[in-house]
This record gives C-alpha cells, structure tokens and sequence, in this order.
C-alpha cells in the first residue's frame, strides 16, 4: 500500500507529459519559457482570481509578498505553530517575530478567538508592530476567512493565506486562492496538484503586488534583468515542471472528486478526524486522526507498520517547540491545543487512487481489538 500513490497518476498523463517535455527540449526555454505563462493563466483561471504568479517553492510563495510589503525587523506576523516550519521560516528570515496563536482542536486550524488575544498583547505590550496574519489550510481545510478578515480589517493587517495543502478547496462558492490579501500555494510532489520537483504560486487580485512578487522572483527586476529595482531573489519555476502542473491540472477536478470518496469512507469507521464545517471543502491533502493519547498513537503506528500499512506524523513537534525557534522564548504548555495533537495524530494514506481493498485492510487493522 502506498501512502501516496504519484505512480498510478503519472500513468495516466505520462504520454501528454512527454509530448510537453519534448516541445521543451525543441524550444530550450528551460526557465520561464511559454509553458511558465501558460500555467499561471490557466491558475488564475482555475482560482478566479485576477494574478497567479508562479515560483520556485511553496516557501518562495509565503516569502515574496511578505517581502514586497515591506515586513522586516520589528514587525509581528500571526500564525499557527501547528504546521510546517516553512511558514514560521519566511517570518524569522526577514527578521520580524513570528507570534504562535494556539488551534482549534477540531478543526487544526487558527483558533480566531485566540488570534486576537494574540493581537492584544502584542499591541499592550508595544516592542512589535502587528503587521499580518498568516492563517494556515491545514491538511487541505480552508481556515476561518471570514472571521480572519473581520479581525485583520479591525486592527489593519494583512492576510497571506497559507495554502500550501488545500489548493482545490473552498468555502461555500469561493476557491482557495481567493482568500485574504494574498494566497501561496506549493506544488511540491506530494501535494494535491504537484509537480516532479519544487514549485508554488502567489495569488492575488492586487495589480501592484502582483507586479512586486513577479520583479521579486527575477532578483528584483522589472523592465531590465541586468538593473534590479528592488532585493528580490532567485524564485523562478522551470519550463519542465510548469508542463507536469499543466497536465496535472487537466485531471485536478477529478481527482478532488476521488479524494472527497476515499475521505468519506474513511469516515464511516473512524469519527476521530479533522472537522469540516458546513460549507467547507477540503483538498484532502492529508487524512489525519488523533488518538487518546501518545501511546495509543503509537501502538497503532506499530500495528499499521506490521500490516505494511505506512503512516506519518504531521506534525510531531509544534514549531514554538523547535530549537530553531528557542529565542523566541516559549515554553511548554503554552499552545497546549498544538502541543496534544503533535503527541495524539497521525496521518493516514490518501490519494485518489486508494483501492477499496486497501480501505478494508486499513479498516480491519484500525478497529482491532
């Protein structure tokens, strides 16, 4: 059994693929050639949103709008220490200080009441500028936009929305990509839409950011590659992984309709996973449950293990938690919604080719006594 199955995928588009990786090697446009521009119109098509702009990494795409806005030492940025470090990384790398705010615990995602606690102190306290939020998607889950935008408006902050995990979600009749100020998606391999190596986008309906993001990504060049505008970086998508995105794209659809069947009948045995609320629409990027305690996670990772059945952790340490992230001075217990989960959750496989056969092995091992 597979804990993500890119095998079968690449099957179906492995011949269209070639066709579009050897039109590359006739025109030898290797980085940003036409398959680049093609990929961010059909992007910003699929979102409904007026820009996507591609880049090299989902990393990358959290990064250049927090650069093209300016956020440095002195400024606080709000995000969830449930995820991946990336998010909490972009922060710290431009020197301004991540603020953790705890999760929901049925959800996994922002708790928004929390969030303005957070808010609060920061500005009681008065050593940090609160600047923005970045909400986290997490396992493929939109976040509590409304609510997030409500708040961001109230105390004037940005919103990026960390959609690394939930390209292909909504809420109600939006797409994820349309939410907050700014959107970063990754296309890294084991991602809803993927790619055969790194890559992400930024989306956003802001002509003038859209237009910093695209200079940031060529070393902060705009009209001339050999006079930079502005400190940018090395954040270019290659032709050959905008070709596996393009084909991808044409069976997305289909395979969030796969993923959102594979979801549900895992949970017709199992009503301890991620809440979806009404209106809401997963990707299903991950399917993760929790167990009663650190022990009880563990013997089922054994007995999974011992069937052949891979799992993973995400996310076993909460980023405030980290050695990277000691300077910031938080200590145990204080996000204790984040800290549980990382002791009690696992994920499980899912994709959209997971056979009814391996569900009902999973579901035997599961339910054992």
């Amino acid at each position: 059994m597979e804990f993500l199955d890119l095998k079968t995928q690449q099957k179906r588009i492995r011949k269209p693929l070639e066709k579009r990786v050897n039109k590359i090697l006739d025109h030898g446009a290797y980085i940003m050639g036409p398959e680049v521009f093609e990929l961010e119109e059909k992007l910003a098509d699929y979102c409904g949103v007026k820009h996507a702009i591609s880049c090299s990494s989902g990393t990358d795409a959290l990064l250049i709008p927090l650069m093209a806005w300016g956020i440095g030492p002195g400024d606080a940025v709000f995000t969830t220490p449930f995820t991946y470090v990336a998010t909490a990384e972009v922060i710290s790398i431009l020197g301004a200080t991540p603020v953790f705010v705890d999760v929901y615990e049925s959800t996994y995602n922002i708790d928004c009441d929390k969030l303005e606690i957070e808010i609060n102190k920061v500005i009681n306290d008065g050593k940090l500028k609160p600047k923005a939020i970045i909400p986290v998607d997490l396992f493929g889950l939109p976040a509590r936009y409304r609510l997030i935008d409500k708040i961001a408006k109230k105390y004037n902050l940005k919103v990026i929305e960390d959609a690394a995990q939930s390209f292909g979600g909504l809420i109600r009749d939006k797409k994820v990509g349309m939410f907050g100020d700014v959107a970063a998606t990754s296309f890294y391999p084991a991602k809803p839409l993927g790619c055969y190596g790194d890559g992400g986008a930024i989306f956003t309906n802001d002509d003038n950011l859209a237009e910093d993001c695209k200079a940031i990504r060529i070393h902060g060049t705009k009209n001339d590659k050999y006079n930079s505008e502005m400190i940018g970086l090395n954040g270019r998508l290659d032709s050959i992984q905008a070709a596996v995105l393009l084909e991808k794209l044409s069976i997305f659809d289909e395979e969030i309709i796969l993923r959102n069947e594979i979801d549900r009948n895992y949970r017709k045995f199992l009503n301890n996973a991620q809440y979806h609320p009404k209106d809401y629409k997963s990707s299903h990027a991950l399917f993760s449950i929790t167990l009663g305690s650190e022990s009880k996670r563990d013997n089922l990772i054994f007995r999974l293990s011992e069937k052949k059945i891979p799992t993973v952790v995400y996310y076993k340490y909460p980023i405030h938690l980290m050695n990277a992230f000691k300077y910031l001075g938080y200590r145990q217990n204080d996000l204790p919604i984040s800290e549980l989960l990382s002791k009690t959750i696992v994920s499980l496989p899912m994709h959209p080719y997971l056979a009814d056969e391996d569900l009902y092995k999973l579901k035997e091992c599961i339910i054992q006594k």
